[in-house]
């Protein structure tokens, strides 16, 4: 489980596909390798992945984790180079401060940045998120978009906003966002558990 908050900014290193249908990434962070364990969950992007190995290269810390075939066709994990930069959050642990909402890392598919627009002190992003789950979007809500936990703004069919201060501007991967981009898309577990009960009422 993971809250939200990125901690990091990491980069891909090296891409290599697998005959099994998996990709090894290899990610550089500035966590601390003495804390990390083989087997930890790190959410990258707003994807929760499995450390399958460890190293040090200088100051930096490298992890590698798996991309199944799942994951890479359904997440930008798919799209992912040599030095594609990627939002990090180490997995919660009991008693940590939950400052963003419960995420858990299972993307629900891809927005759209249909527009950006910087302003005084934040910037407006619009969204178009896919048809079958614009309906667990709705304003003043939560929702996690590439591993970040933001409010929703206003709601206008698949269309959302969000605005995101200078701060996260700063320390996600949203300071270089653009038009045209996709991102990853969880919905909150509130909102789905709603429509849920709803449907079996």
């Amino acid at each position: 489980m993971f809250t939200g908050i990125v901690t990091d900014i990491g980069e891909v290193r090296t891409v290599a596909a697998r005959a099994d249908d998996l990709s090894r990434i290899e990610i550089a962070c500035g966590f601390d390798a003495a804390s990390i364990a083989l087997g930890a969950s790190i959410s990258c992007s707003g994807i929760c992945l499995t450390v399958v190995d460890l190293k040090t290269d200088g100051s930096r810390t490298m992890f590698a984790v798996d991309a199944g075939a799942e994951t890479l066709r359904l997440t930008t994990a798919g799209q992912w180079r040599a030095g594609a930069k990627v939002n990090l959050e180490r997995s919660l642990k009991v008693g940590d401060e939950l400052g963003g909402h419960i995420v858990s890392g299972h993307i629900d598919g891809l927005a759209a940045v249909v527009s950006r627009e910087d302003l005084k002190d934040q910037a407006r992003f619009v969204l178009r998120a896919p048809k079958e789950l614009s309906r667990f979007v709705a304003a003043k809500g939560s929702v996690t978009l590439d591993g970040v936990s933001l409010t929703v703004n206003d709601v206008s069919g698949a269309e959302f906003s969000v605005h995101i201060i200078p701060h996260t501007l700063a320390v996600t991967t949203f300071g270089a966002a653009k038009a045209g981009d996709m991102l990853n898309l969880e919905i909150d577990v509130m909102a789905r558990y709603a429509a849920r009960l709803l449907e079996t009422k």
